[in-house]
C-alpha cells in the first residue's frame, strides 16, 4: 500500500496548489479520497470526532445494495430464458452471464455521466468532488427496466444530477433523492420504455407472444395473478432490475439498520402505512387491486425497495424523530392509494416518495414548533407554581 500511496503523492504534484493543472485538483482528488482517508482537518468551526464520515456511509449503502444486485442481475437471465425458451433453463452461469451482459453496461453508463456531470461541477466551482454519486450511480439503474435504452439512461441520469442535485448545490443539498428523479423523468419523458409487458423481460419487445408484464400491470388490467407469494417474496417475477426479491432487500435492509445508517422508523413506519391502508382497501373489495391481499402489497412492485432504500435518503427524508414516523406512515398510505386509484400508475411508491420529498421540511418544522411550544408550557407552568 505504501508503493500505492507514493505513486498517488507524485501524480498529485501536478496538481497541487500553484501548480499548472491546480484548478483540475478536485478530481484527482476525488480519487485519493476515495482510496485514503483524507489528510486534512477543519480549521474552524466545530470538531467531530467520528469513524464514520460521507464515504463510507455510502460504501455502507452501496454494500447493502449488493445483495438486491446480484439477484437482479440473475433475475435478468432467469426471466428472459424461462419465457423466451419455453420454461427450459441453462446452467446457473448463463444465466447470471446473460442478466451481467444486460446490467452492467447500464451501471457503467449511470457512473459514467453522472460521476462526469460532479467532475466538472467540481472543477467549476472549485471544491472537492463528494462521494454522494457512488449511491445514486448504482441505484439509478436497478431501479430501471433491464431493456431500457441506454441513450435514455444517460439522459436520465444527466437530469437527475444537474437539476435534482447540482442546482441546488449538490451533495447534501438536494430536496429530492436523485435515483427517483430519474427514474421519474424516464417514466414520464419516456412513457413506453418505462411501461407495458414487454420491457420487463429480456428481449422481449424483439419476440411476438412473450409477454413479461409485473404483476402490478396484471392487476391494473383485470387479469388474474399467476405467481406465488413465496415467488412474489423470493424476487422470481418481472420487474426493475434491483426491486424484485424481497429476501435480498431485507438483507440490505439488516445492514442499514445495524450501521445506523438507515433509519428503522421509516421502514417500519412505512411498512405499516401501506399494511393498514392495503387492509383498508381489502375491506372495500371493489377491484382487482383493492382484493389484492394486503401482506402481497408489500413485496410486489418497488415498495420495498423504496422504503428501504430510497425513502431513507438522509438528505431528503425527514429528521426528526417523530418526523420520519410521520414521514414513513405517509409514505405508506399514498403508496398503495395510488396504486389502487390509478392504474396508470401501479408503481405508486416513486410518486409517493417524491411527494414526501418535498413534504419533509414542512413536517420536521411543525414537529420542532410543537416541541417548542410544549416546552415553553411547562416552563411557564413551573414558573406559575414556584410564585405560588
Amino acid at each position: 500500500m505504501k508503493f500505492l500511496r507514493n505513486k498517488i503523492d507524485q501524480i498529485k504534484k501536478p496538481f497541487e496548489k500553484g501548480q499548472k493543472f491546480e484548478k483540475f485538483a478536485p478530481a484527482i482528488n476525488a480519487l485519493d479520497t476515495f482510496l485514503y482517508v483524507p489528510n486534512h482537518t477543519t480549521k474552524h468551526g466545530a470538531h467531530i470526532r467520528d469513524a464514520v464520515d460521507l464515504k463510507r456511509t455510502m460504501i455502507t449503502v452501496v454494500l447493502a445494495l449488493v445483495p438486491a444486485l446480484l439477484f437482479g442481475i440473475y433475475n435478468a437471465g432467469y426471466q428472459h430464458f424461462i419465457q423466451l425458451n419455453e420454461g427450459v433453463l441453462p446452467p446457473f452461469m448463463d444465466i447470471f452471464l446473460h442478466g451481467l451482459w444486460k446490467v452492467l453496461p447500464m451501471i457503467i453508463v449511470s457512473y459514467a455521466v453522472g460521476l462526469g456531470i460532479e467532475f466538472f461541477f467540481a472543477i467549476k466551482r472549485g471544491h472537492e468532488v463528494n462521494e454522494g454519486y457512488l449511491v445514486s450511480g448504482l441505484l439509478i439503474p436497478m431501479v430501471m427496466p433491464v431493456d431500457f435504452p441506454l441513450w435514455m439512461l444517460a439522459i436520465s441520469v444527466a437530469f437527475a444530477v444537474i437539476i435534482g442535485k447540482e442546482a441546488f448545490g449538490g451533495t447534501g443539498m438536494n430536496i429530492f433523492n436523485p435515483a427517483l428523479l430519474a427514474r421519474a423523468f424516464a417514466f414520464f419523458a419516456y412513457p413506453t420504455y418505462m411501461s407495458g409487458d414487454k420491457i420487463w423481460v429480456s428481449d422481449a419487445s424483439t419476440i411476438d407472444g412473450v409477454s413479461g408484464e409485473t404483476i402490478l400491470g396484471t392487476l391494473a388490467n383485470g387479469k388474474e395473478v399467476t405467481y406465488s407469494t413465496m415467488d412474489m417474496f423470493l424476487g422470481f417475477i418481472p420487474g426493475s432490475v434491483g426491486e424484485t426479491s424481497v429476501l435480498a432487500i431485507l438483507i440490505g435492509a439488516f445492514v442499514l439498520i445495524a450501521t445506523g445508517v438507515g433509519s428503522w422508523k421509516i421502514m417500519f413506519s412505512g411498512v405499516v402505512g401501506a399494511a393498514v391502508t392495503a387492509m383498508m382497501f381489502n375491506a372495500v373489495g371493489l377491484t382487482p387491486l383493492m382484493n389484492f391481499d394486503w401482506m402481497n402489497h408489500l413485496v410486489v412492485g418497488g415498495f420495498a425497495f423504496g422504503i428501504v432504500f430510497m425513502a431513507t435518503d438522509p438528505v431528503s427524508a425527514a429528521q426528526t424523530d417523530k418526523g420520519k414516523i410521520i414521514y414513513g406512515l405517509l409514505i405508506g398510505f399514498f403508496s398503495i392509494t395510488i396504486r389502487v386509484f390509478n392504474p396508470a400508475y401501479p408503481e405508486g411508491v416513486m410518486l409517493a416518495i417524491l411527494l414526501m420529498n418535498t413534504l419533509a421540511p414542512t413536517i420536521d418544522y411543525f414537529v420542532v414548533n410543537g416541541n417548542v411550544a410544549k416546552r415553553k408550557k411547562r416552563l411557564a407552568k413551573s414558573k406559575q407554581l414556584k410564585s405560588a
